[in-house]
């Protein structure tokens, strides 16, 4: 299945714009608002795009865009369309705007095609851009999937546990995840343990775990290296948690495999 990208790029506004498509969008159209506002007008609503909302717009959707004179608008956009593309879109219900964290990775994501779509013709991998396509796509729906609170799994907890899947291999508190999350300390780890059945620090000693024994089978990283590289700091921690999980001491698990 095919992909193409007809542009990616990113817009900033200061003296007003206005685009329009009444007759309808002829490609897929995603576009990431990252600062200021401005006003859109699909299938007939208008509404209002502030930093974090994801535009998505399907080929045949009545589009118009409008920044007013005085109005700062900056925003990540990428028109495309393919065979891919129109699987991707019809495996699953499409919102046309969504709120969604301006997380570094997916902004990177999005900077990487726009760099290489920057290349000469004649030296742009259309299969690298193809897949960092797909990464793009997948990425965002679910980032959009995350913002759904669910009775069980607040969109909160979503945003703690990305955090400590980041942070799981550093040193990071518990204050610090729930900063991340807008709670208090206590209302924080109340949520997460009643929400994902075990403690922040649990959780992160599960992903320090799934990190070190990567570590053990894919390198040659001494076991006290990996303890310190995977957060547990001294082997003597690493050991002791280890041997209880897998029933085993590291040094044989590792020869094991």
């Amino acid at each position: 299945m095919t992909t193409n990208i007809l542009f990616c790029g990113y817009s900033f506004h200061t003296n007003g714009y206005h685009s329009q498509h009444k007759s309808g969008y002829p490609s897929y159209l995603f576009r990431l608002q990252t600062e200021g506002h401005c006003e859109v007008i699909v299938k007939g609503r208008k509404v209002n795009l502030e930093k974090g909302d994801l535009l998505l717009i399907k080929p045949g959707d009545h589009y118009e865009l409008l920044v007013k004179d005085g109005q700062i608008s900056g925003d990540y956009h990428l028109v495309c369309d393919g065979t891919w593309l129109d699987d991707w879109w019809s495996r699953s219900t499409k919102q046309e705007i969504s709120r969604i964290d301006l997380d570094e990775k997916l902004l990177a994501l999005w900077r990487h095609i726009m760099m290489e779509k920057r290349r000469p013709a004649s030296i742009e991998n259309e299969e690298l851009t193809g897949y960092l396509l797909r990464a793009l796509c997948l990425t965002l729906e679910r980032t959009v999937q995350e913002t759904v609170t669910t009775i069980n799994h607040p969109y909160s907890v979503t945003r703690m546990m990305r955090y400590i899947e980041e942070h799981a291999t550093s040193n990071f508190k518990v204050e610090e995840v729930a900063l991340h999350a807008g709670l208090s300390v206590s209302r924080s780890v109340h949520l997460f343990k009643n929400s994902i059945g075990k403690t922040m620090m649990e959780y992160a000693l599960e992903i320090r775990m799934s990190a070190a024994i990567e570590r053990m089978k894919y390198s040659s990283m001494t076991l006290e290296q990996i303890a310190d590289e995977c957060g547990f700091g001294a082997y003597s921690y690493f050991h002791r948690v280890f041997k209880k999980k897998y029933g085993v001491a590291p040094g044989e698990y590792r020869r094991r495999e």
